[in-house]
């Protein structure tokens, strides 16, 4: 079993928790107009690697893991592209005690049959969501991403019924989405799912412009600077609000 892979960090903090073996691969459905990995959209690139090579690799890390209580994330792109890979890489990790997380923004989710009984068999073997919510306007979705999020509205109910751990995600856009209006609804929603254990605020960007350029892209957010510090506290405050008045 091979998957395609963008690159590895090998020892990520960002991406769940303790030191983190992460994997990034490679394709993606959405077009995020922020998005600092543009190089990993394709899904007929990257680098095929078998799960032997990757968990071979990942033995290596075995005592930082232990000493953090760290483990592997599989990021992207988009991870849910390639659940066979997963649940093949899942299940190895499984043996070595290793901590499991997927970074997924869910543009790919499907009610299908046989994308649920594998995103079902893989979901067994996890134990950390990352997910994205990029918007909770679908509209604005759209604008933002290329597609509306409905699906992943789904997915994220679909995660809340089966119980599996949550740290969502959301990133701050100055004029997309850091609004009032848009921040509470996504809090409200937020606050509907049971299984959430962590809300992370990520401040929009700018270091992956020089990739948009090297690729030829157009980079629609020229600009946009990143949110003040009073911004992502007031971001912070809305979507935790519920937490902060326990």
């Amino acid at each position: 079993m091979k998957g395609r892979i963008h690159s590895v960090e090998t020892c990520g903090t960002v991406d769940g928790p303790g030191l983190r073996y992460v994997i990034f691969t490679q394709g993606c459905l959405l077009r995020c107009q922020f998005c600092h990995n543009p190089d990993t959209w394709k899904i007929n690139q990257g680098k095929e690697k078998s799960v032997d090579e990757i968990v071979n690799d990942i033995k290596d890390f075995l005592p930082f893991f232990q000493s953090s209580n760290g483990g592997v994330t599989v990021s992207g792109g988009e991870p849910l592209l390639q659940l066979e890979f997963l649940i093949e890489l899942f299940k190895e990790l499984k043996k070595l005690g290793i901590h499991t997380t997927i970074d997924t923004s869910g543009g790919c989710f499907s009610r299908s049959p046989r994308f649920m009984k594998n995103l079902d068999e893989l979901l067994e073997l996890t134990d950390l969501v990352l997910l994205d919510l990029k918007h909770i306007d679908p509209l604005k979705h759209k604008e933002l991403t290329g597609m509306s999020n409905e699906h992943i509205i789904d997915l994220a109910n679909y995660l809340s019924e089966k119980q599996i751990p949550v740290w969502v995600r959301h990133v701050l856009v100055p004029g997309i989405s850091d609004f009032d209006e848009y921040l509470y609804p996504l809090s409200d929603f937020i606050q509907k799912l049971n299984n959430v254990e962590k809300i992370e605020v990520l401040p929009y960007h700018k270091l992956g412009i020089y990739k948009w350029e090297s690729l030829g892209l157009e980079y629609k957010l020229q600009g946009v600077e990143p949110p003040s510090e009073e911004r992502v506290e007031n971001a912070v405050a809305i979507l935790n609000r519920t937490k902060v008045l326990q």
